[in-house]
């Protein structure tokens, strides 16, 4: 059991890991599954220890680096995701003792899904091990994502799983002697073509795709490289914009005259010296307006926590904050986009991290959170996704944490973004996989919007991506760099962005109809008793 336990752990921590792996989570959760069929049959007890450890194994190994930032929000992440993935696990197993055949892992596949689809809207949420992310750094594998998003490549790792189980369990069981030979032929070309019809048909996909260019921009990334932890210690903020503008003035020197509008990038939260409303008042606004200004036909896109404030008798809002004099104000982490004329537009982040930017359920965890010392978010997001418009062009522009989110994303290109955008400050893990992973993620988001995106992190990586999930140029890690690229505009819509999560939402209802029969099973067999 344990070393069952232990290649599950490896095996399906490979693919966030290290690069080109993610065809290992295709088989990876065979030994979790043969755990199982080995305590049912010889009546282990207690195996929930098992399978709550094997998951515990598999979030550290993958997730480990978010200790870097916070311990105790790392080991919860880790402890409280395992227990999630084993309370599934555990209501499979109850399914195995009051039903048979394929149905409870039919249930397992869709309760699964269904629980990685409530994941990307519940309060506290943390998808970073969705089954479809293991292929974000093999993204040749999973072109289809334009239709199903990646909770497709969460059913399809199940379903190869599981079939390879199967036939596993066939050969051990003796029953593969049972099968005839066109029933023994039928099992293998099953297994063949759930495991190699969907890399077929991406690899297609993938050759004869055509980059779609509708328009062109120039986009200019700065990557200035400030320490986080000793970003306004070691450097003021007029020295960061000095850096910052140091790093675009030797590149837009080389440019010359360029008649395509110039995106100007820098990354998330920049600057802390901006109010709504008032942004004439910030030093930095000021300095970056007046620099787009002096070069012709561009624009900015830059970070910023900023404030807004209210007068108020009582609080505006649950996540406001008093001042004084009947003042409040509430904090957003933004992205602005300014163009030297004076007129700005700006976007609070939506997707708030869960403790750092937002406390979930406020009136209970609030109070407890004060209690222990704990930190507690207090910013505040916008209900509806807006875009900007650097030079009239529709740019969707993620903050960081929200370029997890699939489904999210295709707000921005329903509201009519020809680009994407991500701007993110990734240092706080430090040189861990936890950076890569999240620049990885990039990738998934371009072939499910099939929008070229550029992307900009503090520390790195930043990068530009296609329209394929391929990766055109990418920055280094730690280390000041400015990265220049020509990226094609596109208008149109994928399946997955006019639909929606269909596999995630087929799943919820298919699993709410087998939840209740087995709820009504478990009823009837206790009456008969």
């Amino acid at each position: 059991m344990l070393v069952l336990e232990l290649l599950f752990g490896v095996l399906m921590s490979l693919p966030w890991l290290v690069p080109h792996m993610g065809f290992t989570a295709l088989f990876g959760l065979v030994p979790l599954l043969c755990m199982e069929k080995i305590a049912r049959e010889n009546g282990v007890r207690r195996f929930w220890l098992w399978h709550y450890s094997a998951f515990v194994l598999w979030n550290a190994l993958t997730t480990f680096w978010v200790c870097n930032a916070t311990v105790g929000g790392g080991v919860f992440a880790v402890l409280a995701n395992a227990l999630q993935m084993s309370l599934i696990f555990g209501l499979f197993r109850l399914s195995r003792k009051h039903q048979r055949g394929a149905l409870p892992y039919i249930f397992l596949v869709l309760m699964w899904t269904a629980w990685e689809r409530a994941y990307f809207s519940a309060q506290i949420s943390w998808p970073w091990l969705v089954l479809g992310n293991a292929f974000a750094q093999s993204t040749r594998l999973v072109q289809w994502y334009e239709y199903t998003g990646t909770l497709g490549g969460s059913l399809w790792v199940w379903a190869c799983n599981l079939a390879l189980f199967g036939l596993m369990s066939a050969l051990a069981d003796c029953r593969w002697r049972s099968f005839t030979l066109w029933g023994r032929a039928a099992s293998i070309v099953a297994l063949f073509a759930v495991l190699a019809v969907p890399v077929i048909t991406s690899l297609s996909i993938y050759r004869n795709y055509e980059e779609v260019s509708e328009g062109k921009m120039d986009v200019l990334i700065a990557q200035p490289n400030f320490d986080p932890y000793q970003k306004f210690q070691t450097l003021s903020q007029k020295q960061q914009t000095a850096i910052l503008l140091s790093l675009w003035k030797p590149a837009l020197g080389e440019r010359g005259d360029s008649s395509r509008h110039l995106l100007l990038l820098a990354p998330e939260t920049f600057c802390d010296d901006i109010t709504c409303g008032e942004y004439a008042d910030s030093p930095t606004w000021q300095r970056l307006n007046s620099f787009a200004a002096s070069s012709a036909n561009s624009s900015i896109i830059f970070g910023a926590s900023t404030y807004e404030t209210f007068a108020s008798e009582t609080p505006p809002s649950a996540n406001a904050r008093r001042l004084h004099n009947g003042l409040w104000y509430e904090s957003h982490n933004s992205a602005l986009c300014v163009d030297g004329s004076g007129s700005t537009e700006i976007y609070h982040k939506s997707k708030l991290v869960v403790g750092v930017e937002m406390t979930p359920y406020p009136g209970i965890i609030g109070p407890m959170a004060k209690k222990l010392g704990a930190p507690i978010g207090h910013c505040t997001g916008q209900e509806e996704i807006s875009l900007l418009h650097p030079g009239g062009v529709p740019v969707g522009c993620a903050v960081c944490y929200e370029s997890i989110y699939g489904e999210f994303c295709t707000g921005y290109v329903r509201k009519g973004a020809q680009l994407m955008t991500v701007i993110t400050n990734d240092a706080w893990w430090g040189d861990t996989p936890g950076y890569r992973q999240h620049f990885s993620y990039s990738r998934l988001r371009a072939i499910e919007l099939r929008r070229d995106i550029a992307r900009c992190g503090n520390t790195g990586i930043s990068a530009f991506i296609d329209q394929r999930g391929d990766v055109l140029e990418r920055g280094p890690w730690w280390e000041s760099a400015t990265l220049s690229g020509t990226v094609n505009l596109n208008s149109g819509q994928t399946y997955f962005v006019r639909h929606g999560d269909i596999c995630g939402r087929l799943s919820t209802f298919a699993f709410l109809l087998l939840l209740l029969n087995l709820l009504l099973d478990v009823v009837l067999k206790d009456r008969r008793r």
